[in-house]
């Protein structure tokens, strides 16, 4: 053992000093505090980009391929697409699914009350696992009998709220066309996304209907919706995607369908950098003002072993060593703060939200484990390299006025 480690560690397990013992109780929990903070308001960012991010993906999909017109309605325009386009997709290893689809608008009325709407009609071959989670009530469509699925729709929660309905009621929808047509639809199914973008525009119904009501050709479909295995290589495959399609298409990432919900999303990236340097800052100066207590405490000690030859550097190292000990203590308790509410607020959603504000209803958390030890090693490194320069302050020591002072 090295003479500044010994020196620490004596210091550390058989000091009686009571002088700095409260600034270096303070500095400790500025750590923890610091380092607890740290690690939720990742964890919250995170969990809130992954919530509304699957939401949205989950409802729209990742990708979607619709006709190369100036047509910016509501209203699909309709395609006959290439019999080998599918398949041409599918064996990109990024896409897991592709599905055919089409929008239209329509006008509900029900109970004395009129809701403007967008159908978005779906096949036998659509992925219910992402909508399925969002059901409050009855079930998705049942395409076992075709004539049925095109009675049947699926509302949300905030329509049926408005027009008093729920699962089994009846209503009828007025379609938008040159002669509007008008259909009588159950509701199987009632959906809470959780997206006001999703839940105050959407219903969703046989896409069949919806070409019977266009009189489209066989084969004519409004678009294609992808969704992607990797969400993170959604630009390289929708570049990917686009070489592959033909002239007459286009695609269209999440990103350009729903700009306002990823740009606020990217705000909150900036906000977690802004928190994170705030937090180490108080980290640091707590630490700062406790190495300096410590030091001045010590002037005595400091100035007799500089007078038995003793090196700047090495009683540095003394100290250093110390803060290190306390920056380990305040990084365990900073650690047991953080995740011990991560995964109490994980397990029990104790801590809510309003839905109306936040698209979700209690504080979603994400932990990796990356991002822990990079906090844990960035907040270590960052408070022992800063401590360095107000140790530096054992060099301006004069032996002989040190041990006077004592």
């Amino acid at each position: 053992m090295s003479f500044a480690r010994f020196i620490s560690s004596r210091i550390i397990l058989k000091s009686k000093r009571t002088f700095s013992k409260l600034i270096v109780r303070i500095a400790i929990v500025g750590i923890m505090l610091g380092l607890g903070v740290m690690i939720l308001s990742l964890a919250v960012i995170k969990g809130f980009k992954q919530e509304i991010r699957e939401k949205v993906r989950g409802f729209a999909g990742d990708v979607q391929i619709v006709k190369s017109d100036l047509n910016n309605s509501y209203e699909n325009s309709s395609f006959i697409p290439e019999a080998d386009l599918v398949p041409k997709l599918i064996v990109n290893p990024n896409v897991t699914s592709v599905n055919a689809y089409a929008t239209k608008p329509g006008i509900i009325k029900a109970n004395n009350e009129i809701e403007g709407v967008v159908m978005k009609g779906v096949d036998k071959h659509y992925n219910w696992r992402y909508l399925q989670k969002s059901l409050v009530g009855g079930s998705v469509l049942n395409f076992a009998d075709s004539a049925e699925a095109m009675k049947q729709v699926l509302i949300s929660q905030v329509t049926a709220n408005r027009l008093k309905l729920r699962v089994g009621d009846d209503l009828i929808i007025y379609f938008i066309q040159e002669t509007p047509r008008k259909r009588k639809l159950t509701i199987k199914g009632i959906f809470n996304v959780g997206v006001d973008e999703v839940d105050k525009t959407f219903i969703i119904g046989d896409l069949n209907l919806i070409k019977r009501l266009n009189d489209w050709n066989k084969g004519e479909i409004g678009g294609y919706e992808i969704r992607l295995n990797d969400f993170n290589k959604i630009n390289y495959t929708a570049d990917w995607i686009d070489n592959k399609l033909p002239i007459l298409l286009k695609s269209y990432t999440v990103f350009d369908n729903y700009p306002t919900i990823f740009e606020w999303l990217g705000l909150l990236d900036v906000n977690a950098v802004v928190l994170l340097v705030l937090m180490t800052a108080v980290a640091v100066i707590n630490m700062i003002s406790a190495l300096l207590i410590m030091i001045l405490e010590r002037t005595a000690m400091i100035g007799m072993f500089k007078a038995m030859g003793a090196r700047n550097w090495v009683i540095q190292k003394i100290f250093l060593y110390n803060a290190a000990y306390l920056i380990g203590i305040g990084l365990l308790l900073g650690n047991l703060l953080g995740l011990g509410l991560g995964f109490f607020q994980q397990y029990t959603h104790f801590f809510k939200l309003d839905p109306a504000s936040y698209y979700m209803t209690f504080v979603p958390i994400k932990f990796t484990l990356s991002d822990v030890v990079l906090l844990n090693i960035s907040t270590l490194l960052v408070c022992l390299l800063v401590l360095i320069v107000p140790s530096m302050l054992v060099s301006r020591i004069s032996p002989v006025r040190a041990i006077r002072f004592k």
